[in-house]
């Protein structure tokens, strides 16, 4: 399926804008990555996909054009098959795609296979729009420092095409939280079986019910949560937060 159609903004320093596929079996979280690509400077959504067959199918396609795909975001689950398996098969073809794994899976095994097979950025789910933004942004730079003609001046050139990577951890979090509660917060969402609400949230992670609130708002800001009304009491139905977000690692 090929992404709405974006105007970015005009690229920094007048290079074109970088063409993304955003590979994501998850239709909410797809159409948030998108729209995040398409609302940021210098990158332009140029389709969305829900398998690695059809990954591979528009990557070629763009090859043989001569448009290649400049950067994938590529969640690592798919129903067709493991997204480093993708990666892999990319390299074995030929295809230079850039690859940011958009992912859930915290395993430290896997993040060396993800090094080892391409991938130049790491980003875990749950996370917001501004996350995802800082990650095109710093891979952008990275591009425009490799794109300088000529050699390298030295050593600290190539230490700052590096740096350009590299990024404080969970930099997408709004202030005052913390990545250990909302990886609890989390993990409370996955394991219920039926929404849950502010307060029973609360009451297993061990927060208070405002402070559950504003992570599980933030969980469905960022697509990973859905909001359903809670009826069969008195007074107002109460709000409960469904998981959303794709698979528990």
């Amino acid at each position: 399926m090929t992404a709405p159609g974006a105007t970015p903004e005009a690229a920094p320093g007048g290079r074109r804008a970088l063409d993304v596929l955003v590979v994501e079996d998850d239709p909410v979280a797809a159409a948030a990555h998108t729209l995040h690509v398409g609302r940021t400077p210098g990158f332009r959504p140029v389709g969305t996909v829900h398998t690695a067959a059809a990954a591979r199918l528009l990557l070629d396609r763009r090859r043989d054009e001569g448009t290649p795909v400049d950067l994938l975001l590529l969640d690592l689950y798919l129903p067709d098959g493991h997204g480093l398996g993708l990666c892999r098969a990319l390299r074995a073809a030929g295809h230079t795609t850039d690859v940011i794994a958009v992912t859930s899976a915290r395993d430290l095994g896997m993040v060396r296979q993800a090094v080892s097979a391409g991938v130049v950025q790491y980003l875990l789910k749950p996370f917001g729009g501004a996350a995802l933004r800082d990650r095109l942004e710093r891979y952008a730079r990275f591009r425009d420092t490799l794109a300088r003609p000529g050699e390298a001046a030295g050593q600290d050139e190539v230490d700052q095409a590096f740096a350009a990577l590299r990024t404080p951890e969970r930099t997408g979090l709004p202030k005052g939280l913390s990545a250990p509660t909302l990886d609890a917060v989390t993990a409370a969402l996955r394991d219920a079986a039926e929404p849950l609400s502010a307060r029973t949230v609360a009451e297993q992670v061990g927060v208070s019910r405002i402070t559950a609130r504003r992570y599980l708002e933030h969980l469905a800001a960022a697509g990973l949560a859905a909001r359903e009304p809670r009826y069969g009491q008195v007074g107002r139905p109460e709000l409960g937060y469904r998981w959303q977000g794709g698979p528990a690692v």
